[in-house]
């Protein structure tokens, strides 16, 4: 008996019409890698039923993307290979396009005679011309769906935000309609018999990426390991979250953000059992602050502010304080093989490089203030943001990112900040400094971490 699943319609977006045939529906995945708890899926299964249509799933691997390595790869393509495996379960057929989806994707689509295509949201550039490209070779409906935010990105709000303050109560005035519980997947009513399975040997093999970063043990890959690091958080980590989260000696951050930038868990399915299970308000109410506002003002930055990667992007008021201070003396300038090998003056910044390097993630309150060096020690603020989205996009599994572009926004040119008192090379930009850190933290022992 297949229950009638519905997904809410101010989630989905017709990006393009097209003419209407009988054919499989076909959901391209991309930002949300998983079967479980995907609104984007559920709208295709939800197509499919009501036209008693079959349906399958594809991804389009492009054999380099940014600054991604074999770290992020391998991360990506283990996680995909469970994907596929759960989605065998559900009888819906899975495959993996290598190559330029403008022209894979297309083509894929013509020969499976495919009669609808849904895709998931993301803010980046990049994701909207492969879409943009790829609506101009089809002449099918093609949907895009929010799976990613609680909130769907653009519901709440038409237009670039200027800080959390002004987003946080139209995310907050629409939480009770949109922080709901999942309906569970289940198999189509029309099966589809393509029957392929994946090569991920010969996928590994046409990829294009550096080979000298490699993966870590820090984080294991796919939907099952983010399922059992969010039961630890909530379990054992959650009510410390509050008063310690920004101390990189401790290990009270929820450790997601990989898992959350793969799509490999749900951000709705985290924040929704956080709200029925934690019982500690304070610590709750800190983690949604990070987990909905937080990453959903990434989103809209991202969105309506296409230069959110370059100085272009900053505020009148950020560029106008940056340029003034262009031409301060800066007591150090460092290369960007300098930062990138650890090599500054400053043992606590090194500290925090090593971590991305070895680790595949930074503590959060370290990244701010990393960031931030970056500026202090760079030729131009330009300059800065160039080597900073390099090295996180580089080295983080939760790099290539809203919230990492938005993070280095915010901490070399001011976004979703305001102006702070007036000092050399910084400008009226909010500053940060080793004492500060002392006073938070045991540094030395954070250095000693690093390094081991």
């Amino acid at each position: 008996m297949h229950r009638q699943i519905v997904v809410d319609p101010r989630r989905v977006r017709l990006l393009q019409e097209g003419s209407n045939r009988n054919g499989v529906v076909v959901y391209w995945m991309s930002r949300d890698q998983r079967t479980e708890d995907n609104w984007a899926l559920l709208h295709a299964l939800q197509i499919a039923n009501k036209r008693q249509l079959p349906l399958m799933v594809v991804f389009t691997l492009v054999p380099d993307f940014l600054e991604a390595t074999e770290r992020q790869y391998a991360f990506m393509l283990k996680g995909l290979h469970e994907v596929e495996q759960k989605l065998r379960a559900y009888m819906i057929p899975f495959a993996v396009l290598p190559g330029d989806p403008a022209a894979t994707l297309p083509r894929f689509l013509k020969d499976v005679k495919a009669s609808v295509l849904v895709s998931d949201f993301d803010p980046l550039k990049v994701k909207r011309i492969w879409k943009r490209d790829v609506a101009k070779g089809i002449n099918i409906p093609f949907y895009e769906v929010d799976a990613h935010n609680v909130v769907p990105a653009l519901y709440v709000t038409n237009k670039e935000e200027f800080g959390a303050y002004t987003i946080r109560p139209k995310i907050h005035k629409l939480l009770p309609e949109f922080l709901t519980d999942f309906p569970s997947l289940e198999e189509p009513v029309v099966k589809e018999h393509y029957a392929e399975r994946v090569d991920w040997e010969a996928l590994n093999s046409s990829l294009k990426i550096n080979h000298d970063v490699k993966e870590v043990a820090t984080f294991k890959p796919g939907s099952a390991a983010a399922e059992r690091v969010m039961q630890n958080f909530l379990m054992k980590k959650i009510d410390h979250y509050n008063d310690l989260r920004n101390d990189p000696t401790e290990e009270y951050q929820s450790d997601l953000s990989p898992y959350l930038h793969f799509g490999q868990i749900s951000p709705q399915r985290v924040a929704h059992e956080a709200f029925l299970r934690v019982k500690n308000v304070e610590a709750k109410d800190a983690f949604l602050e990070e987990l909905i506002v937080r990453r959903e003002l990434a989103d809209n930055f991202c969105y309506f502010n296409t230069k959110y990667d370059s100085f272009d992007g900053l505020k009148d008021w950020a560029k106008l304080t940056l340029n003034q201070h262009r031409d301060d003396r800066r007591e150090y300038i460092y290369s960007l093989e300098q930062f990138e090998t650890s090599a500054t003056h400053e043992d606590l910044w090194n500290a925090a490089q090593l971590e991305m390097v070895k680790k595949g993630k930074m503590h959060g309150y370290m990244r701010m203030y990393w960031a931030k060096k970056i500026l202090e020690w760079s030729e131009s603020p330009e300059e800065a943001m160039r080597i900073a989205i390099y090295l996180n996009d580089k080295y983080s599994l939760d790099g290539r990112d809203p919230n990492g572009y938005t993070g280095v926004a915010w901490s070399v040119g001011g976004i979703h900040d305001r102006a702070w008192t007036e000092r050399p090379v910084f400008g009226k930009i909010r500053y940060m400094n080793y004492n500060g850190c002392k006073r938070k933290f045991d540094t030395a022992l954070y250095i000693k971490k690093c390094r081991v």
